[in-house]
């Protein structure tokens, strides 16, 4: 757990179980994300539903709309009701709106089907992380929270498979309902709630319980307080004192990371082929720019425990800006692909690290409205990319694309950068402060 720096071999045990669970439903998350992207130049070519480059960008902002409410959401939720709950509701939320994409007869269904998988995508990734970093133990946050992203990234890879292996929208878009009947169950029957939300609630003989369970060391308690007063507390505590320039930098460079996860994440393919790719290599680059990032948010996540979060991520976005922009010029096959899967390591975990940066900064009372509400101001970016991806492609220039999504990379970077400047210790002293680590 986060209170101690070692953990018994029964308490690893839980920490594995916690991350390991919540790898399953994170991968799914990613399935769900991805899927949309990988199929979509098929949808274009088939003009299924009477899609279009501009109407596609279009459907992609409802679904990241869906996310940002979804964020915004869970984090301060998850805060009052219990990490496991929000989890568990979000996983089932996305899974059955993806039976509504697969099934829809119009476009307008198909959307607000994306938009339904938006509510439940957007709640779970920060109530994952808030979950993991729960458990983390010291020195080791960064780093399990880029072990969890890898889910992330390997649904990217999945979905970019089935997009291969089905040829069909419909038929991907079923396949993203199986969380439902294998995360969901899981979920709800192994999954842990957290001990520091169980303490943080004054629910002391649930997380005793829980403790002697698995033989872990219970933080100390602290008072309880009122409900109403945890529900308003936790959002003001991101302002107090000097923290509200920290926050809004914060903010502004997960508008920026999120405006590039989700933007490319949708038109890398599209963009590939309308830059001369066939249109297997197009949805072959989702796959390798996913593997880079599995291996970036390892390699990002240690660096980040050793090195701090600010430092590490402003580098990141830095190398990200050049590589997106590199893809703009037609290369050889091999070395796009070099370049797609080096910007996959650099692309993505820039983005983890600022949830990592944020969670390791917050106390216990306040770490899920702390990553719930950077991860929601930061969907903004994730609406805009969409529907900006598919305006530019709209023209037909594929290189306005690219540098506008270099051009995030950079915005990115330089406000990361500047949370870099209010350098203090990393674990909060007291309950409610929150403290720097880059």
């Amino acid at each position: 757990m986060s209170s101690s720096a070692a953990l018994s071999p029964r308490g690893a045990r839980l920490a594995t179980l916690v991350v390991g669970l919540c790898w399953l439903v994170v991968l799914f998350d990613g399935l769900d994300m991805f899927i949309y992207g990988s199929v979509l130049p098929h949808m274009l070519e088939t003009k299924a539903l009477g899609i279009t480059p501009a109407k596609a960008g279009d459907v992609g902002s409802y679904a990241t709309f869906g996310m940002l409410i979804g964020a915004l959401s869970s984090g301060t939720v998850s805060d009052w009701v219990g990490r496991k709950k929000t989890i568990v509701v979000s996983t089932a939320v996305f899974s059955l709106a993806s039976a509504v994409c697969a099934s829809a007869s119009s476009l307008a269904v198909f959307s607000l089907g994306r938009f339904l998988a938006g509510l439940g995508l957007g709640g779970l990734l920060p109530s994952a992380i808030t979950m993991v970093t729960d458990y983390a133990p010291r020195g080791r946050r960064a780093l399990i929270v880029g072990s969890l992203m890898t889910a992330h990234q390997a649904g990217g890879i999945v979905a970019g498979f089935v997009a291969l292996w089905t040829g069909d929208w419909r038929v991907s878009f079923w396949i993203c309902v199986i969380p439902l009947f294998i995360g969901v169950p899981l979920a709800i029957r192994f999954l842990p709630e957290s001990i520091t939300f169980l303490q943080a609630k004054g629910r002391t003989a649930e997380a005793r319980a829980l403790a002697d369970r698995y033989d872990v060391a219970l933080p100390a308690p602290k008072e309880a307080r009122p409900a109403g007063a945890d529900r308003w507390s936790a959002v003001a505590a991101l302002f107090r004192g000097g923290l509200w320039v920290q926050t809004l930098l914060f903010w502004l460079a997960s508008f920026g990371g999120l405006l590039l996860v989700y933007g490319v994440s949708q038109w890398l393919p599209s963009l590939m082929k309308a830059n001369g790719y066939d249109l297997g290599s197009s949805i072959g680059f989702i796959i390798v720019i996913n593997l880079g990032g599995i291996v970036g948010m390892l390699v990002g996540g240690r660096l980040t425990d050793m090195f701090g979060g600010s430092r590490i991520s402003t580098i990141w976005f830095a190398i990200t800006a050049v590589g997106i922009y590199t893809l703009s010029v037609h290369m050889p096959l091999a070395l796009t692909y070099t370049v797609v899967f080096l910007t996959g390591m650099f692309l993505f975990s820039g983005q983890a690290m600022i949830y990592a940066n944020v969670a390791g900064r917050s106390s216990d009372e306040n770490r899920g409205t702390a990553v719930g509400w950077v991860s929601g101001m930061g969907r903004f970016g994730a609406v805009f990319g969409p529907w900006l991806g598919g305006q530019l492609l709209a023209t037909g220039s594929t290189t306005a694309g690219f540098t506008a999504f270099a051009i995030a990379a950079v915005f990115a970077a330089v406000m990361i950068s500047l949370t870099g400047l209010r350098a203090v210790r990393q674990e909060p002293a007291e309950v409610g402060e929150l403290t720097a680590v880059g």
